[in-house]
């Protein structure tokens, strides 16, 4: 968690309910709000000419997200949008700044926070660039358990064939073939349909 919810709240934050599938910002809009999620899940993405999807990140309960553009008066690169009923403290962007401003250890904070997610838009850019399906595939699934589990453990993909596409900028169909051929060779398993890894 970036900001702790009791001192965004303090600063003037309003909880705002989404339900599933709304629209938070869109892609060109101004930014105006610092964003932080109470509970729920946003995703954050591109859609290219034909319709086609490339989700950027996901994030859940105590992330924020979209804040880059606060920084730098740019509209969103990105569109978020919630993908289960979720609850979102919003705060103004001039309140955020001066939040910041009152708490230099924030100011430490973000500056990590920012540092983690360049790097690792970089290694996936790599993977995206250079990658075989199959090696863009298992580089999604070592990130996802290396957020949710630790790297002895399995663990269970939460997300579909498409989702997964999404993530890897792959067609689902490629995704569906490449997930088959790594069950044969023994580098995941799939029960009930659920990708395990």
């Amino acid at each position: 968690m970036l900001v702790e919810n009791d001192i965004l709240i303090t600063w003037g934050a309003v909880a705002k309910k989404y339900p599933k599938g709304e629209f938070v910002f869109r892609e060109g809009e101004h930014a105006h709000f610092f964003y932080q999620i109470i509970s729920g899940r946003v995703k954050v993405f591109n859609t290219n000419y034909d319709g086609k999807e490339f989700t950027q990140a996901e994030f859940v309960n105590g992330e924020s997200f979209g804040e880059p553009p606060l920084f730098i008066n740019e509209t969103y690169p990105t569109t978020a949008m919630t993908v289960e009923d979720t609850v979102i403290l919003k705060i103004k962007k001039e309140k955020f700044i001066e939040l910041l401003d009152e708490y230099p250890s924030l100011q430490k904070k973000t500056i990590a926070l920012f540092a983690k997610r360049i790097y690792n838009k970089s290694v996936t850019a790599r993977e995206v660039i250079n990658s075989t399906p199959e090696a863009r595939i298992l580089a999604f699934l070592h990130a996802y358990k290396k957020k949710h589990a630790n790297e002895n453990q399995e663990v269970k993909i939460s997300y579909t064939r498409q989702e997964i596409a999404n993530f890897t900028g792959l067609r689902v169909e490629t995704v569906i073939r490449t997930l088959n051929k790594m069950k044969q060779k023994n580098k995941i398993k799939i029960v009930d349909r659920k990708v395990i890894f």
